[in-house]
């Protein structure tokens, strides 16, 4: 990809007119970023908004007991809405952005974004379209810790994140991922493998039993 296709890659940017597109291009950076930067973290404020053109960045926040929790991915095709949601506000980060893999994004830098949400309503539209399907993503991540079953919400995070039957993840990983404890997690994987569905190792899980899991995370509940 070019530095200079890079607007093609969402609906919203490709529908400018001619003249935003050009100051979008001509003042924003396509940069690259190497697996674990950390992008973003608490009390710094936002300096450009990220548009993800490859890779996966992790939004996660850590409790006062050091309790990790995965809010939300953000991938290829799409931005952050936490650093919107900053930038809109003129306020700090309250979580943590972490490059999940090596990624490359188009930064935006903020008096460009404060300069085209004045001038512009298709980008205020493309801003505020992402910001709400995010917003509505966010209320589901709540609805999932506290109503549904963890023995639920573990099988079908077991079955999103496999490679083929294999799963690379260690169990304060999984904990985060769900919002929760390890030593829930630990007792749930032990359930599990007394159910001969999984089997455990050092840093992997291997699916023996995918169907019996499939069941599982079809309960409603």
């Amino acid at each position: 990809m070019t530095d200079e296709s890079w607007i093609t890659r969402f609906d919203g940017l490709s529908r400018l007119e001619p003249r935003i597109q050009e100051i979008l291009l001509s003042r924003s950076t396509v940069i690259d970023v190497k697996a674990g930067t950390v992008l973003f973290g608490p009390g710094r404020a936002p300096q450009n908004l990220l548009l993800l053109l490859e890779g996966t960045v992790r939004v996660q926040q850590t409790s006062d007991t050091g309790r990790e929790v995965v809010l939300y991915r953000v991938t290829a095709g799409e931005s952050c809405v936490l650093t919107t949601a900053c930038l809109l506000a003129y306020e700090d980060y309250s979580a943590e952005g972490v490059a999940e893999t090596d990624i490359r994004a188009a930064a935006i830098p903020r008096h460009v974004f404060d300069d085209l949400i004045a001038a512009s309503k298709e980008f205020r539209n493309f801003v505020f379209s992402a910001y709400s399907k995010r917003i509505t993503d966010l209320f589901h991540v709540v609805e999932e810790i506290a109503f549904r079953r963890m023995d639920i919400r573990l099988a079908q995070k077991l079955l999103e994140r496999a490679e083929g039957d294999t799963v690379k993840a260690t169990h304060q990983q999984m904990a985060a991922e769900l919002g929760t404890a390890r030593e829930v997690i630990s007792r749930q994987l032990s359930e599990f493998q007394r159910r001969d569905w999984i089997e455990q190792s050092r840093g992997t899980i291997r699916l023996t039993d995918r169907a019996g899991l499939e069941k599982l995370a079809a309960t409603q509940g």
